[in-house]
């Protein structure tokens, strides 16, 4: 999809809970002007006292989309509805805005096993932000070889630990990231990025009831001969998180 706004969004928390961050850049094109198109990038972000690293993220979506909003007001009058691809590091972002919202909205924000969803302020909030919208949703691996991402997140951890980070506004010919480049991901080098090799937890759903293992052998014991069970290695915290998650629907 070729897109109005291309965005890159990253959230960070020093503790979770701690204190937290979040980061967008935003790349953009506000029509044509006496030299040709207009092509801008911008860069927001803000600070949390107390926080976790997932309701930075969900914070730096929503702040990328009302932004995105608000630019595209002044934006050429064809972008009634405007393209919007937006990158983010977050599995619990990206899967929970374009698979589980769903369920969790017609289940009353509750979920599967009758809990209620963690968040939901923000889910209703960003839920209701993507009328509107054409979006594209793509994950990224965190820190790898897409330098949007990569500055996303500098942003975010700069006003986790108390910074005040220089944020750039200007012509994409000056900023000095090519937001055009995504990375594979084969060069990642981010704090709990999943390593294939090694296992962090194992996550069992027995008639509904979803307990984490830190050994296969007693996931095993749990789930083995028992009709519906389901199971699945995780790789990393975040990674544990997304599969409850989707257990849960």
């Amino acid at each position: 999809m070729s897109a109005d706004f291309v965005v890159f969004t990253d959230g960070a928390s020093k503790g979770n809970p701690g204190p937290g961050g979040w980061g967008v850049v935003i790349a953009f094109s506000l029509g044509l002007s006496a030299e040709g198109l207009d092509e801008k990038v911008i860069e927001i972000g803000g600070k949390a006292d107390h926080t976790t690293n997932n309701r930075m993220e969900l914070t730096a979506a929503i702040k990328a989309l009302e932004k995105v909003n608000q630019l595209s007001e002044s934006s050429k009058p064809q972008a009634l509805s405007p393209k919007l691809i937006l990158y983010s590091d977050s599995s619990y972002l990206i899967n929970g805005i374009t698979k589980w919202v769903h369920g969790w909205k017609k289940n009353g924000w509750r979920t599967a096993t009758k809990k209620d969803v963690e968040n939901q302020d923000l889910w209703e909030k960003l839920a209701e932000l993507t009328t509107g919208f054409l979006i594209e949703w793509k994950r990224v691996a965190g820190h790898a070889d897409t330098p949007g991402n990569a500055r996303a997140d500098e942003i975010a951890s700069a006003f986790a630990e108390g910074a005040a980070p220089k944020l750039f506004l200007g012509s994409r010919s000056d900023y000095k990231i090519n937001v055009n480049e995504i990375g594979t991901g084969k060069n990642s080098q981010k704090s709990g990025s999943r390593n294939r090799g090694v296992a962090y937890s194992y996550v069992s759903m027995v008639n509904k009831e979803i307990l984490t293992h830190k050994t296969w052998k007693e996931c095993e014991a749990r789930v083995k001969g028992k009709r519906g069970a389901r199971y699945k290695k995780s790789f990393s915290q975040e990674d544990e998180r997304c599969i409850i998650e989707d257990f849960s629907k």
